[in-house]
């Protein structure tokens, strides 16, 4: 919910802000490699590259950038990015969404510790989460160390929504079972992955480091941190997007728009086919808590539907508290498949790699998802089996936790 207008502002450091007023023990002496992005900055907007350089000098001795490119310009999925040199300072920029999602043995001859700074969004396939995760394998691997500097999830980090990947459903948009909307900061999520890697035999976990993030609650979104939003993708401009992404995402596997192409994608959605107001009338019934849905046409510029005029709905968040987005998105899709039979379509393959499974399915993580929606199964008994999972998942990550509530 909005602050009362006489709230103080909380003083909230990012990993990065906290790495500026100090060097790190861990980094003395060591060549520095950055995995960052464009929302990689401090609350005055100083790039995470300009920091180190300016701490480290000639120590700094690779860059690295995950998907939409290091300067955050690629737009969709399974658009990659080249590896290129920085023209300022002379070192290598290697693309961590390219040939490879891993860094290789080659790209890490260039450091001894990887530095990683990235804006996540709470949500299990918001990629930046699995990017780390991988390097913490590769750097394992390797015998390199690795240090998250720190930053708020911007969906804060009590709720946690949705199920657990099953086996056998692990992708590139999911590489461990976390729900949904896991409720963890990307510190956290690198502390609990490497953990499991501590788990495997005869295989090493990282020498990890997070340098937390000093002053965030789990209560606080991200706009009651006091820190500037910068866009960690194309398609996240705003918190509000990111607050209906975890349900929202979804949309990416069907024929219906996400909103991909206009200035609000996430929380507009629509087809030229659809019938706005029996879909809205359905979703009025259903009495979803905290968000109410606006007849909104639009015309995506690019991406599906490009230039058709699309016949959709905004979502308005009215209760952020008590709205849940991945039930939300689920009792869309079952409406529109129940009134668009004929036109409504789950997307077929490839999606992010994955071409044996619909991506619906690599969404979810569980086809029992899609055939919830497909034969009208009771949404809230979908989300109770969920419970138990939930439940051992909190147990699971409650050690790896930095943040009190």
């Amino acid at each position: 919910m909005p602050r009362a207008a006489h709230s103080p502002r909380p003083r909230v450091l990012c990993g990065l802000e906290r790495l500026a007023q100090a060097k790190l023990p861990q980094l003395r002496g060591r060549r520095v490699g950055l995995l960052m992005h464009p929302a990689s900055v401090t609350s005055s907007l100083r790039s995470a590259r300009a920091i180190l350089h300016e701490l480290y000098r000639s120590k700094l001795t690779a860059l690295f950038g995950p998907q939409h490119g290091f300067a955050g310009e690629k737009q969709d999925n399974m658009v990659e990015s080249g590896h290129t040199v920085d023209a300022d300072y002379g070192i290598p920029i290697f693309s961590l969404y390219s040939e490879t999602r891993s860094p290789t043995g080659k790209m890490l001859e260039h450091v001894d510790t990887l530095v990683v700074d990235l804006q996540d969004v709470g949500t299990r396939v918001y990629t930046f989460e699995w990017t780390t995760a991988l390097a913490l394998e590769a750097c394992a691997a390797a015998g390199k160390s690795i240090v998250v500097l720190d930053r708020p999830n911007p969906l804060g980090g009590v709720a946690i929504e949705g199920n657990l990947i099953r086996p056998g459903y692990e992708s590139f948009v999911g590489l461990h079972p976390v729900p949904m909307r896991h409720g963890l900061t990307l510190g956290e999520m690198a502390l609990v992955v490497n953990a499991k890697l501590a788990r495997r035999p005869g295989r090493p976990s990282c020498d990890l480091s997070v340098v937390p993030v000093s002053g965030w609650r789990r209560r606080m979104w991200f706009d009651e941190t006091g820190l500037p939003w910068v866009l960690p993708s194309p398609n996240m401009p705003t918190v509000e997007t990111a607050v209906v992404y975890p349900g929202q995402v979804l949309l990416e596997g069907t024929n219906l728009s996400e909103g991909r192409g206009t200035t609000r994608p996430f929380e507009i959605f629509g087809a030229p086919w659809l019938d706005v107001r029996a879909v809205a009338l359905r979703l009025a019934k259903r009495k979803l808590p905290g968000c109410v849905f606006r007849e909104h046409n639009f015309e995506p510029t690019f991406h599906k539907w490009k230039g058709e005029n699309c016949r959709g709905l905004q979502i308005h968040v009215t209760d952020r508290n008590r709205f849940k987005p991945h039930m939300t998105t689920l009792a869309i899709l079952q409406e529109v498949s129940r009134l668009h039979r004929g036109a409504f379509e789950w997307r077929k393959p490839p999606y992010e790699y994955v071409t044996d499974r619909l991506p619906i399915d690599v969404l979810t993580g569980d086809p029992e998802v899609r055939e919830a929606i497909d034969s009208g199964a009771d949404l809230p008994d979908l989300e109770a089996s969920w419970s138990k999972e939930i439940r051992d998942y909190r147990r699971e990550v409650r050690p790896h936790l930095l943040y009190r509530t």
